[in-house]
């Protein structure tokens, strides 16, 4: 069958459950698991904003035109800190940007591989957990809107990093850390205009991943430079499909494009 391919739909559960959705055609992609499944590059790919059929895409699965003045494609989307929207000001679109940005946002610790500090929409937890490929998050502050939790990110990143290493994720090296002692760390660290922001949920969210075999080491491929991918899918983190051989493939980055999908 032929399917448009898109991030795919997660659903915390004992294990992570997930669904390619093109709207079209939903797939039960941990039934795949343990099968050889074949995904076959056609050429076509479509812009995931303004439905064209560029000769690339960009992030985002977007053409380069919704690259350049999309919002959902501005600077204050990977730097939470440069959102404007609270003060009025429009970067790209003002109304996207307030509906956005001028909603309670979480400030959270995140193990993949090592312990990562990160921003994200209370309407966005789990999904983002999941979707870096988070094994245990905790919820570190709560704000009124985007910018004051990218301004906490920002006070944080000289303790945390604020990138996961996705070859470790892949291959479940994961480091042990003591969440709720290094979430109380933090009170030290933010100045009181930022520590008031701290949230008393202490809960620990453990994330399981529907995985038989993870990679020894990891070899990412991609349509680009191999259009016909097959192989049987040992299992599924973040937004990567693990096939035998430590191959792995990252969905997201393929937003947009048409394969055939056999199994």
């Amino acid at each position: 069958m032929e399917i448009r391919l898109r991030k795919m739909e997660a659903t915390l559960d004992d294990v992570v459950q997930y669904k390619l959705n093109d709207e079209q055609t939903v797939i039960e992609v941990n039934a795949l698991i343990g099968k050889k499944i074949s995904l076959n590059f056609n050429g076509k790919v479509q812009c995931m904003n303004c439905q064209t059929f560029p000769r690339k895409l960009f992030a985002q699965g977007f053409c380069y035109n919704c690259f350049m003045s999309a919002p959902q494609a501005a600077d204050w989307v990977l730097h939470p800190e440069k959102s404007k929207a609270h003060l009025g000001i429009e970067e790209r679109d003002l109304e996207y940007e307030k509906m956005i940005q001028l909603k309670p946002h979480f400030v959270y610790l995140a193990v993949a591989s090592a312990l990562k500090v990160g921003v994200t929409r209370g309407t966005q937890i789990p999904t983002r957990w999941i979707d870096q490929g988070a094994s245990f998050a905790i919820k570190v502050a709560e704000t009124p809107h985007r910018q004051l939790a990218g301004e906490i990110e920002v006070a944080l990143k000289t303790h945390f990093t604020d990138k996961t290493n996705w070859r470790k994720m892949l291959k479940n090296e994961v480091a042990h850390f003591d969440l709720e002692e290094e979430k109380w760390k933090i009170e030290e660290l933010l100045p009181n205009d930022l520590s008031q922001y701290m949230t008393e949920d202490d809960e620990i969210i453990e994330i399981k991943y529907p995985v038989i075999e993870y990679p020894e080491k990891v070899r990412s491929i991609g349509f680009d430079k191999q259009p016909l991918i097959e192989g049987t899918l040992l299992g599924i983190k973040g937004q990567y499909l693990i096939f035998e051989d430590n191959k792995v493939l990252n969905i997201r980055k393929h937003e947009g494009y048409y394969v055939e999908l056999n199994y």
